[in-house]
């Protein structure tokens, strides 16, 4: 190596120069790059397969309708104790410091980009690709994901789906063009047709948001009819209240319900015959600002498809949570942890 000649000035400062890359080495964390790609029906990174064992994660304080990562150190806690190695977020997390302490906590993060979110990391304004050129090289990233069962609401697009399917087939071509080493998902609401998978051909990665009673896994035997990419649940699950008495189960909170739902829904997935690459649960959180009063849990609410919840046919939207809002533990994270943790050992950072 030639160094170029040292004025004194030069000598002088080079002991600094070296100082402070040391300080640096010794104080800062440089987070390695991470390469995520599909094959073969499933998401694989360097460590390997990476099957989906996940939570939707969207935390709103009790009396707020914002979310909010006050309680992240806890909530990746008990994530980790479940066995969980993912997180689907519904919007972009902005803060670099968040992502570190999930990355730490062995999990990832799939990043849910919606349409409009006034402006910011959103796909009506372009500023998605900020974002993805911001965080790519963060290793927390799983994949971007684009929408959220958009093919639900044309009333969001002038009553036509046809923007939204413009939409989304421009901006998964854009990131692939920004960001070669993530896949592009979509989260679609039930099963696509094989025209609309074979018109995306930048998605990489098919999310289905799927309420089939406790036979949720037939959407998996329905896609693999229509294609071989990688499918998996972006939202499964049952909430914790039954809006009427039914199958043996009382009418109100009702977390034997859940459990046995949520038991019937995720252990199909485990086995060789249902091909799919994981699964997200909806959801982590009671979400107590969804159906009423933010300051109070209320039963009731709506949501498209919701005709097929276990075991009541209605989605009590304040319900969802694997923990309830103060993160107790309903009798459904004992089965998600059953389901899951068996398998975590897959991650190093997992085990415990």
């Amino acid at each position: 190596m030639t160094f170029p000649s040292m004025t004194p000035q030069r000598l002088f400062s080079m002991p600094l120069i070296l100082l402070g890359l040391g300080m640096c080495l010794a104080s800062c964390t440089v987070l390695p790059q991470r390469q995520v790609w599909t094959e073969k029906g499933q998401i694989h990174t360097s460590e390997g397969v990476h099957f989906v064992q996940g939570v939707c994660y969207h935390p709103v304080p009790v009396g707020q309708d914002k979310r909010s990562f006050e309680s992240l150190t806890q909530d990746l806690e008990l994530m980790q104790d479940m066995g969980v190695n993912t997180i689907r977020v519904y919007e972009p997390i902005a803060s670099e410091a968040v992502l570190d302490e999930i990355y730490e906590a062995g999990i990832s993060v799939i990043v849910g980009v919606g349409y409009n979110q006034g402006g910011v990391y959103d796909l009506q304004s372009g500023t998605y690709l900020d974002y993805v050129e911001r965080f790519k090289s963060h290793p927390a990233i799983l994949c971007w994901e684009l929408g959220n069962e958009f093919n639900y609401h044309p009333e969001w697009f002038g009553g036509s789906l046809d923007l939204w399917y413009k939409t989304l087939r421009e901006a998964s071509a854009a990131i692939q063009a920004a960001d070669p080493n993530h896949p592009v998902a979509t989260a679609h609401g039930e099963l696509p047709d094989e025209a609309l998978i074979t018109e995306m051909t930048d998605i990489d990665v098919w999310g289905l948001n799927v309420y089939r009673w406790d036979v949720s896994y037939t959407a998996a035997l329905d896609f693999a009819k229509l294609s071989d990419k990688p499918m998996y649940f972006s939202e499964i699950g049952a909430d914790s209240y039954m809006s009427t008495a039914s199958l043996g189960y009382e009418q109100g909170p009702n977390q034997r319900a859940q459990a046995d739902a949520t038991r019937n829904l995720l252990a199909p997935l485990f086995s060789d015959s249902v091909r799919c690459a994981g699964a997200v649960v909806f959801s982590f959180t009671d979400g107590w600002w969804k159906a009423g009063q933010p300051d109070q849990q209320d039963a009731g609410g709506w949501a498209p498809g919701s005709s097929g919840v276990p075991y009541d046919g209605t989605a009590n939207e304040e319900y969802w949570g694997l923990v309830d809002v103060h993160r107790n533990p309903k009798e459904a994270y004992g089965v998600v942890k059953s389901l899951f943790e068996p398998h975590a050992h897959k991650n190093p950072k997992l085990t415990h």
